[in-house]
């Protein structure tokens, strides 16, 4: 069955918006948000700002956070909730961390607006600076979806040929030069999950005259063919805590890939767990480079 395309166009927003209970959500820090956003948008930095840990108690807190949060924002079940960010590309998918939440959370009705705010502004959307007055409401309560990692999944999927471990972190992550976007040494180890395959997240997009946007279908399979992944594999993602891989998540799911979780600790959680296992030697230093030699 072909997924209902999560990824809405400016066009299609206004549509929604003139249709039906709509919330629009902007991810971006404060000030940016300030200086203008689509009209009626709630400002939730959280959606990427907030660190979570795997443990029981920390999926509760993450869970009874943004069920208070999206609540305040004035979801009930009956509105299409809308992230957006600045661009896909430059907001490390925050964006798409709010899709990733609210699918978790089992909501029922969520898009991401494709080419983030300057695809809007290209489009001819209308900009505020007034701040949004959102209406309370109830947030529903449903079961979770099985898209969560805990750290014990993702080290009992270690070695196990019916799992892709993927990572899809900026280069220097992957090769140990770096333990985080905020700086080489934020977090304690560098390296990656043993036996993890790579694919930087800014491969499922590519360059518009409005701004980046999600790769099609087609072309998702086709980077993840590089990889050896296909449509049919479980798939388990991470980054270091659940932005860049909820870029993937998404542009997995609307390719079709029918069994794709998350690790929502990632790497911030799994470094700094000196009992976890794993991989700095140099990413090319393994059998690939033995069975050329």
């Amino acid at each position: 069955m072909t997924p209902s395309p999560v990824l809405i166009s400016p066009a299609d927003l206004q549509s929604l918006m003139a249709a039906e209970p709509t919330v629009l959500i902007d991810t971006r820090d404060a000030d940016t948000y300030a200086a203008g956003h689509l009209p009626g948008a709630v400002n939730m930095r959280e959606i990427f700002t907030f660190l979570a840990s795997s443990t029981a108690e920390g999926l509760e807190a993450l869970k009874s956070s943004f069920v208070q949060a999206f609540g305040a924002a004035g979801l009930s079940g009956a509105e299409t909730a809308v992230f957006y960010e600045d661009a896909l590309n430059t907001g490390y998918g925050q964006s798409c961390r709010g899709y990733y939440l609210l699918t978790w959370l089992g909501y029922p009705k969520v898009k991401v607006l494709a080419g983030g705010f300057p695809g809007w502004k290209a489009a001819g959307g209308e900009v505020s600076t007034a701040p949004a007055t959102p209406v309370a409401a109830t947030f529903p309560s449903m079961p979770t979806a099985d898209v969560m990692l805990t750290k014990d999944q993702m080290l009992a999927a270690l070695g196990r040929p019916d799992i892709t471990l993927l990572d899809v972190r900026d280069i220097d992550e992957w090769t140990g030069e770096s333990s985080s976007p905020y700086g080489k040494d934020f977090a304690p180890r560098k390296g990656r999950l043993p036996g993890a395959k790579w694919i930087e997240w800014y491969r499922f997009m590519k360059p518009t005259g409005a701004g980046p946007v999600m790769k099609s279908p087609l072309e998702v399979q086709a980077e993840c063919a590089t990889a050896g992944i296909a449509p049919t594999d479980t798939v388990y993602l991470y980054c270091f805590k659940g932005a860049r891989a909820s870029n993937t998540f998404l542009a997995l799911k609307q390719a079709g890939f029918s069994d794709v979780r998350m690790y929502f600790g990632s790497w911030n959680e799994w470094s700094r767990d000196p009992a976890l296992p794993i991989d700095d030697s140099l990413p090319l230093a393994g059998s690939a480079l033995k069975k050329a030699a």
